[in-house]
């Protein structure tokens, strides 16, 4: 055993509480005020990050900064959250000890702790760390506010809380990544249709109000927010409008960037209106049956639903007030009550919503999926955010599963942190004084356990039909008797009580039942799998998997009233769905190394630099965190086993064939300065640190290693250019020997030639024809030139400056022939596809979009140019464009990318635009990261007969020639020659020449003087190019019927109290 003094920094300049000299309550919150006081919301406890919600913008986050924690050595450096995205990057890579492996990132904390924030900035920074600027890594960085545009909500303690679980993996290959996959758990769906007091729907309901243009909303059918009982009647202030109105255009944008077609957002959003729609259905009696019919007042609603849905109103009536079902062939119709009427709406309005949500993230997983060979083996680094512990003043079924994923992490701490770590000592028999810890496993066991656990009581209850809220009260009492961690309820309300390891919570039993089932009116699933509308269509074809996600395929349409066994008792319920999804979520988490991030929040009124204590130190408690500070004090963390740590670390012995052996870690540690670690029987112990002082010896010898090689190849490459120089100038040795050799033979042939002339001339012999050779006079045929040469126009070589033949080699010929068939298949993708996009109203192209000219042909046209000059040249290599930029002192090339749903994206950007010209419009008052570059002057194509407009001049002045028209007269523009090419020269494509008639068409259109004629004409243009709702007639006319009843006098009073309603609740903010 070795055993050597022990590192002591200081806990006020690393802030790392593991150094505290005293360990106790009073220090521990001491030190974590004085640092957030000071704006440090960082702080370490050993390798474990506590964050503080500082409740304001901070300057941590910028490029400067993230430049310093992009290496692994982050132990001189303050705590960051940067800091722990880097250690998992590397260790990823192998780079901390030990081989390549899997990483995940636990992120836990209450409810308004900056939980969502921290997922953020680790992101942003391990795609800072792969540095591949591919576009990938911006689609992945926009899921996040995609996600929680539909996934989060206002709540009472947070502003911004995710109401819903997920799990990012990111997938990479060496260093690069490669795809990413996404996992949801437990969206809360109850929040559609009912929150509490001081609560709002989800986020998207928001932003969609405040962010469509009226035309928009009139397309989807969406009124005045206070009409929608969904909503609340309740909207917000001005600036919270305008700040939803900017949250709006995010997510249309994170929604193009990702990949998402335009038709399916359009379906998409006219799914949320529908559900909004549908909330504000009521019903009432028939005066001459026992069946409910919809209200009067509503029926514009019900019509607007069943259009923005995309089915028969009549079919959705039906599924509303009764059940449809076939007993023995004969088909029975069940009426239902106005409360069971209304619980069906409100079912449909939540399924509705949850499968939209499941389908965002299948999508996303579809559009992010990695693309590589299966063979090829992939690490990840998993980032788990998942909602905070949560105590209400009235808590139901969600919170209940919320807590229980609360528990479950604590669990996986406490095993990682605690257990293990003893465990290890115990079994290598080292000095060691046991730490205890609030085990929260007895817990699990009362939530979890089979047959008798809560959620299996829960399902049994929810089996038997006739089972009640009251009924499960009443099982859950007298199955919990006499636990610690149960409480019954007390008095008359409908309750029990679970004493978790944050705290007791009591919990309201009403709705647990129906929650659980997660039941569906009969033939809903039938009507909206015939819906016209596709989206619609996928959603319920789906079918749900075991832990709850949604798996789309295709489906044949089916029968109304066929038998629907998606409501059979097969059908699993939410709690066993949540506890399948838990249990892999585990399997993932425990597969992995994982890093711990524990969010703290200061206090409970959201202020900026206020620290309450009473709330701190009730989370330090139940986090455990003064436990996990002795642990990483007195603890080894590290723990590799012998192999492994002399499989990693041998090259420190500088020697070939290190054993796997004991004596050879032993070796390799006595020779280096490390102090501090413990030799057990089968493995070696280590403080937190070690990894890294370990890791600086290892990058020593690497940039040793480095300059070996690059000493030793620059000899070797010497001496490889020093022999060639010698053949070089031996081979052009002797082709001037050659030379000279054929020239002094040359010279006697002349001197021959010249003796020669001074003699008589004898006439020449006719030769006699030989038989059967009478072939009539022909001219002589010219020899045929090689196809190796390649010369001027002109066939002679009489001027000495006159370019030469060249000789090429085969393999010249080669790549010349793929660059000819590459830019004839951009050429063909350029006029088939974007020629029409492009071409402006008048027929021409804008002045900054040039033809397929080179990267050097473009720097040449703007040598001479200004600061921020620019044009747009359309890729040779592939189907795309490039923008050049003049910037100080040289030339930036930025590549354009079109992606599969028709958006342009500048490569590294994170916006993508729906044309070209809007792109130029953007930039032209936002900067191009990272330079940050405005585009100010457009650099416009030559007059003359230049390669730059060469293709452009040939669409645009070919296509009327093509046509056999002549087209009308043209405006003087500086992008188009005034000279029209000879007729020979036309060659336009067939489809540019109805580009051309649509064109010159809508021009003339323009031109008329009826102005009422050219809006019509513009919008029916417009509208040929935009996606729409499938019953979009419909919907304007239930909008129209629902506004008429709007203008009565007892709805004018109903949307008086709702913006009564909307006051109050601006006065509250």
């Amino acid at each position: 055993m070795v055993s050597v003094g022990e590192r002591t920094p200081s806990a006020g300049e690393t802030g790392d509480l593991a150094a505290l000299a005293v360990l106790d309550e009073a220090a521990l919150l001491e030190g974590l005020r004085e640092r957030f006081l000071r704006q440090q919301i960082y702080t370490d406890i050993g390798d474990i990050l506590i964050a503080m919600n500082p409740f304001q913008p901070l300057p941590l986050y910028g490029r400067e900064v993230a430049e310093r924690y992009r290496h692994q050595e982050t132990g001189t450096l303050p705590p960051h959250i940067f800091a722990v995205a880097s250690r998992a990057y590397h260790a990823m890579l192998g780079r901390r000890g030990g081989g390549p492996q899997s990483q995940c990132i636990v992120i836990s904390g209450e409810s308004g702790a900056g939980k969502t924030e921290s997922t953020k900035l680790l992101l942003q920074h391990i795609m800072n760390l792969c540095k591949g600027n591919s576009q990938l890594e911006r689609q992945i960085l926009q899921v996040n506010p995609l996600l929680e545009a539909f996934g989060n909500a206002q709540t009472a303690m947070n502003d911004n809380s995710s109401r819903f679980g997920k799990y990012i993996q990111l997938r990479f290959q060496n260093n690069t990544v490669r795809g990413a996959k996404l996992s949801e758990y437990l969206l809360e769906k109850s929040r559609v249709v009912q929150q509490d007091a001081g609560e709002r729907n989800f986020h998207i309901f928001y932003y969609m109000f405040a962010g469509l243009s009226p035309e928009k909303k009139e397309m989807y059918g969406l009124l005045d927010p206070s009409l929608y009982r969904y909503v609340s009647g309740r909207f917000g202030t001005q600036d919270v409008a305008q700040r939803w109105k900017h949250k709006y255009q995010e997510v249309c944008n994170a929604l193009d960037m990702v990949g998402f077609q335009e038709q399916e957002q359009v379906d998409m959003q006219a799914i949320l209106a529908g559900v909004l729609s549908l909330g504000n259905v009521t019903f009432e009696p028939e005066e001459s049956s026992e069946s409910l019919k919809v209200s009067e007042t509503s029926r514009g609603w019900l019509k607007a639903a069943a259009g923005q849905f995309g089915v028969q109103e009549d079919e959705l009536l039906k599924c509303l007030i009764c059940t449809m079902s076939v007993t023995r062939g004969e088909q029975i119709q069940r009426f239902h009550t106005q409360q069971q009427a209304e619980d069906a709406r409100d079912s449909i309005a939540k399924v509705a919503y949850s499968r939209v949500f499941g389908w965002i993230v299948s999508k996303i997983n579809e559009l992010l999926a990695e693309n590589v060979d299966p063979d090829v083996e992939l690490r990840e680094i998993g980032i788990l955010d998942i909602f905070g512990f949560e105590n209400f003043a009235v808590n139901h079924f969600e919170q209940f599963c919320i807590n229980l994923a609360n528990e479950q992490l604590q669990h996986f701490f406490n095993h990682h942190i605690f257990q293990l770590e003893q465990a290890a000592y115990k079994e290598e028999e080292l000095p060691w004084e046991t730490i205890t810890f609030n085990n929260n496993e007895p817990i699990l066991n009362l939530l979890l356990a089979k047959p008798l656990g809560l959620l299996s009581l829960l399902d049994e209850q929810s089996a038997f039909p006739q089972a009640t809220d009251k009924t499960f009260v009443d099982k859950l009492n007298s199955s919990f008797k006499g636990n610690l961690h149960f409480q019954p309820g007390r008095g008359h309300a409908l309750g029990f009580s679970i004493v978790h390891y944050a705290g007791k919570v009591h919990y309201t039993a009403g709705g647990f039942l129906e929650k659980n089932r997660d039941t569906l009116p009969a033939n809903i699933r039938g009507l909206f799998i015939n819906s016209v509308t596709p989206l619609l269509s996928v959603l319920f074809t789906a079918t749900i998997s075991r832990t709850g996600t949604l798996m789309p395929h295709v489906k044949a349409k089916v029968a109304l009233g066929a038998d629907d066994k998606f409501n059979s008792t097969r059908k699993q319920s939410a709690g066993a769905q949540f506890r399948h999804s838990l249990m892999v979520l585990m399997e993932r988490m425990y597969s992995a190394s994982p890093h711990f991030v524990r969010c703290i929040k200061p206090n409970s009124q959201k202020e900026p630099g206020v620290v309450d204590s009473q709330v701190v130190l009730q989370q330090l408690r139940y986090n455990g965190l003064l436990e996990t500070i002795r642990i990483r004090r007195d603890g080894f963390s590290w723990r590799p086993s012998f192999e492994e740590f002399a499989e990693r670390y041998g090259i420190l012995l500088v020697k070939a064939d290190v054993s796997l052996t004991k004596e050879s870690c032993l070796e390799i540690l006595q020779s280096t300065d490390l102090t501090g670690w413990i030799c057990g029987k089968s493995r070696l112990f280590f403080k937190y640190w070690h990894q890294e002082q370990l890791a600086k010896y290892v990058e020593r010898l690497e940039r040793a290693a480095v300059t070996i090689q690059k000493v030793f190849r620059g000899f070797r490459y010497r001496k490889i250019y020093l022999k060639r120089v010698a053949e070089l100038r031996a081979q052009a040795q002797r082709l001037q020997e050659e030379a000279e050799r054929e020239r002094s033979q040359q010279l006697a042939m002349e001197a021959e030639t010249q003796k020669r002339i001074s003699l008589p001339v004898p006439m020449p012999r006719k030769r006699r024809p030989q038989p059967g050779a009478h072939l009539p006079d022909k001219p002589p045929v010219p020899r045929p030139r090689s196809k190796l040469t390649e010369s001027t126009p002109f066939d002679n070589f009489l001027d000495p400056s006159a370019p030469r033949p060249v000789l090429r080699t085969e393999e010249q010929i080669g790549e010349e022939a793929m660059r000819k068939l590459q830019r004839g298949a951009t050429l063909r993708w350029f006029k088939e596809t974007q020629a029409q996009k492009v071409m402006q109203d008048d027929g021409a192209f804008p002045s900054w979009l040039h033809g397929m000219i080179s990267r050097r042909e473009a720097e040449n046209l703007l040598i001479d140019k200004p600061l921020g000059c620019f044009l747009i040249r359309i890729s040779q290599s592939r189907p795309g464009y490039t923008l050049t930029y003049r910037g100080e002192g040289r030339c930036r090339h930025y590549m354009i990318e079109m992606q599969p749903n028709a958006r342009y994206v500048i490569l590294g950007e994170d916006r993508a635009h729906a044309s070209l010209t809007e792109l130029v419009q953007y930039h032209q008052t936002v900067g191009i990261q990272p330079f940050m570059e405005i585009l100010t002057v457009p650099c416009r194509q030559k007059i003359s007969d230049s390669l730059d407009s060469e293709d452009l001049k040939c669409l645009r002045l070919d296509l009327p020639a093509a046509m056999g028209k002549t087209p009308p007269e043209e405006q003087p523009c500086p992008s188009r020659p005034s000279t029209s090419r000879p007729a020979q020269q036309s060659g336009g494509a067939t489809v540019l020449r109805h580009v051309w008639f649509r064109r010159t068409s809508s021009c003339q259109k323009q031109q008329s003087p009826d102005k009422s004629r050219t809006t019509a004409s513009s919008v029916q243009k417009e509208g040929s190019q935009q996606a729409f709702p499938r019953l979009h007639s419909s919907i304007r006319l239930a909008m129209q019927e629902i506004q008429q009843f709007s203008s009565t006098p007892s709805n004018t009073s109903v949307q008086s109290c709702c913006q009564a309603h909307s006051t109050e609740d601006a006065k509250a903010k």
